[in-house]
């Protein structure tokens, strides 16, 4: 059949749910085919959720420096979540994964050195936070050299990647639950997390044949849906009496 889209619209839907679906969903209209219909909309969605992890994390960095502020915000629930993003980017381009379905990792990383960065700085640990940064970087770094780190660790690693999504987000959970307050941690990035993680986990069942990526992603939505429901929960909370915050007019 020949397409009736002209080739400037047509090829980008094309190069991203591929020939045949464009082929049924778009040129024949067959726009109830199940398996193309569920494939373009996994496609979409992975598009949507790497794109959002372009800018998740950026109400949390203009919060963090409008208020000069990082309190309620856990420095180890960051550094752990940039090992995390790490190993999952490498994990999945090694593997020849779709990069829709892992792609924001590389985009929230980024984010996170910046959040760590900023955690440090406004701790009194700026010198610590570059070299934190250094290190951050050569470890990513040596995860994609198969020849530092083969096919088998690096599919161990990941497997840690699975407690390790826990691990990041169980000091910020506790530092919410002991301070009753969330503190500087920005409610879009919090419902942001949780809604991409569960988008995730679909796009997840449908094109990636992995039982690793798949328990992580489940692992995923359970913790950030407890972070999202402690945002909710604690909205209207009043501050406690001891904060972080950078002034050199005061003395901690």
């Amino acid at each position: 059949m020949t397409p009736w889209l002209p080739d400037f619209l047509r090829n980008p839907i094309a190069a991203l749910i591929g020939e045949t679906c464009t082929a049924t969903l778009v040129d024949e209209l067959n726009i109830l085919d199940p398996q193309c219909l569920r494939h373009a909309l996994s496609k979409g969605l992975g598009l949507g959720i790497v794109l959002g992890g372009c800018i998740v994390k950026l109400p949390q960095l203009f919060k963090i420096l409008k208020s000069n502020s990082v309190a309620g915000i856990s420095l180890s629930s960051y550094v752990l979540e940039v090992l995390a993003n790490s190993i999952t980017i490498a994990y999945n381009y090694r593997k020849g994964y779709p990069f829709t379905t892992y792609g924001e990792a590389l985009f929230i990383g980024a984010q996170n050195i910046v959040i760590t960065l900023l955690i440090l700085a406004y701790t009194g640990r700026a010198t610590l936070g570059l070299a934190t940064a250094a290190s951050l970087l050569a470890f990513t770094y040596t995860l994609f050299e198969s020849s530092l780190v083969g096919v088998g660790l690096l599919s161990t690693l990941y497997g840690l990647t699975i407690p390790l999504v826990i691990s990041s987000r169980i000091p910020q959970i506790y530092a919410i639950h002991k301070n009753k307050y969330t503190g500087q941690l920005s409610a879009f990035a919090v419902f942001n997390y949780f809604f991409g993680t569960a988008a995730r986990l679909f796009t997840t069942l449908v094109e990636v044949d992995d039982s690793l990526v798949l328990i992580g992603a489940v692992l995923a939505v359970i913790a950030n849906g407890v972070l999202a429901a402690q945002m909710v929960y604690y909205w209207n909370a009043p501050a406690p009496k001891e904060k972080y915050r950078l002034d050199s007019k005061k003395t901690e």
